[in-house]
């Protein structure tokens, strides 16, 4: 008889449903993953929000999630380094291998590449995926399969810092302390900045920031976050910094406190995909912009992070859901965005 799983559908804007599916059979370079737990992501959201993203339009049933950890439970028959029983983190983008960038290294710039959770792709928020073995990690005994899932938004903090070069000696400033402004945080000091500063408009996310070691945080609510950053470097203003929220403002605060010759890392998304910014100041600064589109070769580095103690990544998480509670736990993701900070589900009961 053949084996089903549970698997989790968005069923139209705002809606959630469940169907079966039959368990995929690994190819003969995959392995079978069964799933523990899935990351909830902003694009996530945005889905299950709006019904699409730029170009990706969801067509349901559409299964979404791409941040996955979990448990090999079959092989491919020309799978060498997996066994049954492995630990492992899913890197979600498949890419051709042949092009430009792919050979050059950049294969997150593939044109071709197949993403969880990507329409037409259908994402993981289910019980089992095969999953091609060479983009599956394994994780070391002292780490477990929910800090696997999180290695997929810790590897966007890592590009970031690695786009930002970032360095000992170095004063950092972060724009947003969602989750991919924490894990660009926790970046950014395993690469050896211990002065990073944190920005937001949501205390919570301010106080988790504090939580997972910022040298401080400033609430634009309240303060004038140039006016501050620029008092704490004596006029000269930060070495890098990384914006994660996506908003023009940020954006422009960003290149006002930046330091000349220094570098700005964009990694939110605006919601318009336009801004007026003062390029004539960064042009007297002769300020480098960089961009972050996802990550590259990078989950051996963040999962070595972790497991050396020099990221606590479990602490960015604020809710862990149950997968029968999927529709509650989307919606709280939705309205309750200034105390939920990163949540996750649990697939495997």
């Amino acid at each position: 008889m053949e084996k089903k799983m549970k698997v989790a559908v968005m069923e139209g804007i705002g809606k959630m449903g469940f169907i079966e599916r039959p368990v995929p059979e690994p190819k003969d370079d995959e392995v079978l993953v069964e799933l523990e737990y899935v990351g909830v992501c902003g694009s996530d959201l945005h889905y299950y929000e709006t019904g699409s993203i730029g170009k990706y339009i969801v067509e349901p049933p559409f299964v979404l999630g791409h941040e996955a950890g979990g448990t090999v439970v079959k092989t491919g028959a020309k799978v060498k380094h997996l066994k049954p029983g492995d630990k492992v983190a899913l890197e979600p983008g498949k890419t051709c291998g042949h092009c430009e960038f792919c050979k050059s290294g950049r294969y997150n710039l593939c044109p071709d590449v197949i993403f969880f959770a990507t329409p037409p792709v259908d994402g993981v928020f289910q019980e089992y995926a095969a999953h091609e073995a060479g983009l599956c990690f394994k994780l070391p005994e002292n780490m477990d399969t929910m800090e696997g899932a999180l290695i997929e938004p810790l590897a966007v903090g890592f590009h970031a810092a690695n786009q930002g070069d970032a360095h000992t000696g170095q004063l950092a400033v972060v724009s947003g302390a969602g989750c991919i402004g924490l894990v660009s945080m926790l970046a950014l000091k395993a690469r050896g900045v211990s002065k990073v500063y944190v920005i937001d408009i949501v205390e919570k996310r301010l106080e988790k920031a504090m939580e997972l070691g910022a040298a401080g945080i400033i609430n634009a609510k309240h303060k004038d976050p140039v006016k501050e950053i620029m008092e704490i470097t004596s006029g000269n203003g930060c070495d890098l910094f990384i914006e994660t929220a996506g908003t023009e403002i940020t954006t422009r605060q960003a290149i006002e406190m930046a330091k000349k010759g220094s570098d700005i890392v964009l990694v939110g998304y605006s919601k318009t995909g336009e801004m007026t910014l003062p390029m004539s100041l960064a042009l007297d600064k002769e300020l480098t912009f960089k961009t972050v589109f996802r990550y590259r070769n990078i989950y051996p580095m963040a999962i070595e992070a972790v497991a050396e103690g020099k990221i606590d990544l479990k602490s960015i998480v604020s809710n862990v859901f149950q997968f029968d509670d999927i529709q509650n736990a989307m919606d709280s993701c939705v309205s309750d965005k200034e105390n939920i900070v990163k949540a996750v589900i649990k697939i495997k009961s």
